[in-house]
């Protein structure tokens, strides 16, 4: 009898003794817990690896490279020689060649800003403006001793005379009020002496080396002489 109430007591102490280590403790739901030897409940040492670092160096800059320069060689525009014998830029495909200069074209001949061509066909006064035209020109005007003489020498060096020719002078649209052909005015002169006379009404165009004193005269424009053009740089 004695034995049977020392083990109830025991069992009664051991009870107990759960339920005190039981009384007081939270459990935490997201936590793992186990149960120790005890029999109460641990939370689980979890043990997590420590989080990998990678540091990126961006690779090092490539080498400068030397400053190449390099030279390239002068073009040149091609060009053919057109009608009159001046030089006119080539159609390549379907684009054409744009020369731009502030000289002359080829076979003109420069004096201060303009440009002069001497072209030895024999036209009338009007056709022989009309030539000019095709050539973004006008029949020559002329405004000082200087510039005549020019011409004049203009006409020499590609005829090798000195013959009659058309300047722009005219005064078709009313007798004995002249104007040249470009528009500019109309203010120096170097008739021959006696001209213009307008022989029989029918003469309103102006030439040049014109007789002996290689002056100028009043012409029929109709008359078939070579020319001079000329135009603005």
């Amino acid at each position: 009898m004695k034995t049977l109430t020392v083990s109830l007591i025991v069992c009664t102490l051991i009870a107990l003794t759960r339920a005190a280590a039981f009384t007081g403790v939270t459990f935490h739901p997201a936590l793992p817990y186990e149960e120790n030897e005890h029999g109460t409940m641990d939370p689980m040492i979890i043990v997590e690896p420590f989080p990998f670092m990678m540091t990126m160096t961006p690779p090092p800059p490539p080498p400068s490279l030397p400053e190449i320069t390099i030279a390239l060689p002068e073009t040149t525009l091609p060009y053919e020689e057109n009608e009159h014998g001046t030089m006119d830029p080539m159609i390549i495909g379907e684009h054409r060649v744009v020369k731009r200069s502030t000289s002359c074209p080829c076979g003109w001949t420069e004096y201060y800003d303009r440009c002069f061509f001497y072209v030895s066909k024999a036209m009338s006064w009007a056709d022989a403006q009309k030539n000019c035209e095709t050539m973004n020109s006008n029949l020559a005007s002329v405004h000082s001793d200087e510039e005549y003489q020019l011409i004049q020498k203009v006409v020499l060096v590609a005829s090798h005379g000195s013959g009659p020719t058309w300047i722009g002078g005219s005064d078709a649209q009313k007798e004995k009020l002249w104007f040249w052909i470009d528009g500019t005015t109309f203010k120096y002169e170097n008739w021959c002496e006696g001209q213009p006379d307008d022989f029989q009404g029918a003469q309103d165009c102006a030439l040049m080396n014109f007789a002996a004193n290689k002056c100028w005269d009043d012409g029929n424009c109709e008359a078939a002489l070579p020319s001079v053009c000329a135009k603005k740089i």
